[in-house]
């Protein structure tokens, strides 16, 4: 009976790959501006490609603004945010996150930059630069016991 490793379910692609394999092909199935630059010129899927639609989502989570909003014509989502890191981020993230009013701005700025520093490492343009799924979990684990800190010295 073979070992069967499924990779994430991110906006419809649902493939499975068996131990030893790292690459399948199939047909874009995606939207523009979540697809990972491989994939979207060639067709090629792998476990980056599933990070990197990650990484992208995180962003718009946090900047509630889309990866294809017609801003981007210039830019991408990613350069904005790029651009934005560390001193301006608080302008560009969602406004019902926290603001410069609230109490403790700078304790929760200081989580939203370690996410938006994950959602950049996972959205490096070649698969190879790219964060994989361990170093992943350990950044997010990293910033549930930084946010639980600050949560404790509440």
């Amino acid at each position: 009976m073979k070992t069967w490793l499924p990779m994430w379910l991110i906006l419809g692609l649902q493939k499975c790959l068996t131990d030893g394999e790292s690459i399948a092909y199939t047909k874009t199935l995606a939207t523009f501006g979540y697809v990972a630059p491989e994939y979207g010129l060639e067709g090629q899927v792998s476990t980056r490609c599933d990070i990197y639609s990650y990484g992208i989502m995180l962003m718009e989570i946090f900047t509630r603004t889309k990866p294809n909003n017609e801003m981007f014509s210039e830019i991408s989502l990613r350069s904005w945010i790029s651009s934005s890191m560390p001193n301006a981020l608080d302008q560009i993230v969602d406004a019902n996150l926290p603001s410069q009013g609230n109490q403790h701005f700078s304790e929760k700025l200081e989580c939203i930059k370690s996410i938006m520093r994950l959602a950049i490492a996972c959205t490096e343009e070649s698969p190879r630069d790219r964060i994989n799924a361990i170093g992943v979990l350990a950044a997010l684990k990293k910033i549930q016991i930084q946010l639980l800190a600050y949560c404790e010295s509440m």
